[in-house]
């Protein structure tokens, strides 16, 4: 099996490649004040880590989507959701309440992709 990582540093990995499946670590944002921006800003962020890897967001299999407050979020966060991928397109999903590495984070997403060959 082959493995190519991306975006790593001493912790961790922005994504691994393991043959042609793509494993993105959780991304979260670096700004937003609500989780509409904070939403878009990491769907961005696994959409150029995917590019990176020979991927796209209608490879992604399964996804899970951490949020800080379910209750408050999870309409709005599935809105933006909806809108970014494609029609039919839809992966497994779980979401789930979580707290996160810092206050200000209200989203995380992990995702797991395979590479078209």
């Amino acid at each position: 099996m082959s493995l190519t990582r991306i975006a790593s540093n001493d912790r961790l990995s922005g994504a691994v490649i393991a043959d042609h499946f793509v494993f993105l670590s959780g991304q979260v944002p670096t700004g937003g004040d609500n989780i509409v921006e904070q939403t878009k800003e990491v769907l961005a962020k696994i959409d150029a880590l995917l590019l990176e890897a020979g991927a796209h967001r209608d490879d992604i299999v399964s996804a899970t989507i951490y949020l800080k407050d379910i209750a408050t979020d999870f309409a709005a966060m599935n809105r933006v959701w909806s809108a970014w991928l494609s029609p039919d397109k839809a992966p497994s999903r779980t979401t789930v309440q979580a707290e996160l590495a810092r206050p200000a984070v209200l989203v995380e997403i992990t995702v797991i992709a395979v590479k078209p060959q």
